[in-house]
């Protein structure tokens, strides 16, 4: 468990000692999708959920996803987050939702599990809001796009 940063020598979860790193620029991207049915999409381009502005009221739960990440994740750093962006955008060919969240701070850690937080927590506000029209939608496809910053610099995914 030597190359696991959360684990000491006998195994134990720890938190990372982020004292010694370089207080840098960091960015992280996180992208997912919500598939539902068309009918269901439909709802949202028309504007008749019954419950209201599904895409607004996502949006503003990811960024506050994003801003609790460390209440969440029992081993991430509180920090000081200088951006969210969520993008949540209709897409008939899926069809459903593609989210995609920017999340920067100045720091000594990076923001991948906060960009990760507030697209999850996006999409699990749409199925909410949408879950009496249907309950067979998907939350997929979850991951990090794009990293940059600090000593492992950048990654982007394929």
């Amino acid at each position: 468990m030597a190359d696991l940063t959360h684990f000491d020598a006998e195994g134990r979860a720890q938190m990372v000692d982020v004292s010694e790193k370089a207080v840098t620029a960091r960015v992280a991207v996180a992208r997912g999708a919500v598939v539902m049915r068309p009918e269901t999409l439909a709802l949202v381009t028309e504007g008749r959920a019954k419950k209201g502005d599904v895409l607004g009221v996502a949006r503003l739960a990811g960024i506050m996803g994003a801003k609790r990440c460390a209440d969440l994740i029992p081993l991430c750093h509180p920090l000081p987050i200088t951006r969210v962006n969520l993008d949540l955008e209709p897409d008939p060919a899926l069809p459903g939702i593609r989210l995609r969240a920017e999340v920067r701070t100045t720091g000594q850690t990076g923001v991948e599990m906060e960009a990760l937080t507030a697209v999850s927590v996006a999409a699990l506000t749409v199925y909410d809001m949408l879950k009496a029209a249907e309950k067979s939608m998907r939350i997929t496809d979850i991951d990090i796009a794009l990293k940059d910053g600090g000593k492992s610099g950048r990654y982007e995914a394929e």
